[in-house]
């Protein structure tokens, strides 16, 4: 794989997303609030487009009307800078959505050195994005290391993801900004990942197995480029941790989306309620397009295996290289 040198300034675009997570504009609190006392959070929307900040705000806000699950939002529209956030800053726990963040961080430290990655790297980066295989993640996360991830995170300014420790990548702990802030990365032009590195990542998400395009992928205009990365994971609190982030694009319109959440009481609940986002979203963004007809349902039994985690056996997980 050639990586190209990009030597110009980080887009416009990607420095106001970043600016506005930075600034958390996203989840304001009332004026003399104190955290103790803060509102339940509620979902704050900007757009440079006339109306559509108020319809995103109501309609994502009815999505989740009645659903238990905690839900984190970060919606980005590089073409209306339009950007839409709930809980933005929250840590959830990553499950295999940190994927993506382990092949950005093997590219990222690849074009160092300007070296391509090794056929057995390609591999690994392949069964990891497109089939989730979590034994392709653990070599991968063990090569790296957690210090070169740290870095990554450091380079994107992703400063609320925390890398799982003792081998435990599913247990690596994200928020739905920083996701949006990585998956900004890759739709647009920065310093931070070459072109090629962009679209060898994206290229994978483009090929996710059928079986796992659920979640924000649900009402996408039927033209656009799919990209996307799910995680799943269910542990004693919180029940289930569903996610999904994705990117699209169609004749020229270029978003992004991240749903996060816990506290489901099974995957389909979670399922449903990242898809009932993801249409909402999708409907408000692309209004003239016609929406996907196949909405995809997980199996009754995952067909990744779950990330390992304390609770679990040992075996299921690889340490990471200090």
């Amino acid at each position: 794989m050639t990586h190209h040198r990009i030597t110009g300034r980080t887009s416009r675009r990607a420095r106001a997303a970043a600016a506005v997570i930075a600034a958390g504009v996203l989840v304001p609190l009332a004026a003399g609030a104190t955290p103790a006392a803060a509102a339940t959070p509620t979902v704050s929307c900007t757009s440079g487009k006339s109306g559509l900040a108020a319809k995103l705000t109501q309609d994502i806000t009815a999505s989740l009307v009645g659903r238990a699950s905690t839900a984190a939002v970060a919606v980005r529209d590089n073409t209306t800078n339009t950007t839409c956030g709930l809980r933005i800053g929250e840590r959830y726990d990553s499950a295999s959505v940190v994927k993506v963040t382990v092949l950005t961080t093997l590219l990222w430290d690849a074009q160092k050195t300007g070296r391509q990655l090794t056929d057995r790297e390609k591999q690994l980066a392949s069964d990891m994005i497109t089939k989730s295989d979590n034994a392709a993640t653990s070599a991968l996360w063990k090569q790296l290391g957690v210090t070169k991830i740290q870095g990554f995170l450091n380079a994107a300014k992703m400063s609320r993801t925390i890398p799982g420790s003792g081998g435990y990548w599913g247990l690596t702990q994200i928020s739905a900004g920083d996701q949006m802030l990585l998956l900004n990365l890759l739709a647009l032009k920065n310093t931070v990942l070459t072109d090629a590195s962009r679209g060898y990542t994206l290229g994978l998400m483009y090929k996710v197995v059928a079986s796992q395009r659920w979640g924000v992928s649900a009402g996408a205009p039927s033209t656009a480029r799919v990209q996307i990365k799910n995680g799943w994971l269910s542990r004693a609190t919180h029940g289930w941790r569903v996610h999904s982030v994705g990117a699209f694009t169609s004749g020229g319109h270029s978003y992004t989306i991240s749903v996060l959440t816990h506290d489901n009481s099974s995957m389909q609940y979670g399922v449903d309620t990242i898809q009932r986002v993801a249409r909402a979203v999708h409907k408000d963004l692309a209004p003239a397009a016609t929406a996907t007809a196949e909405v995809f349902t997980p199996p009754a039994v995952p067909q990744e295996a779950l990330p390992g985690t304390p609770e679990t056996a040992p075996r299921d997980a690889v340490p990471a290289t200090r």
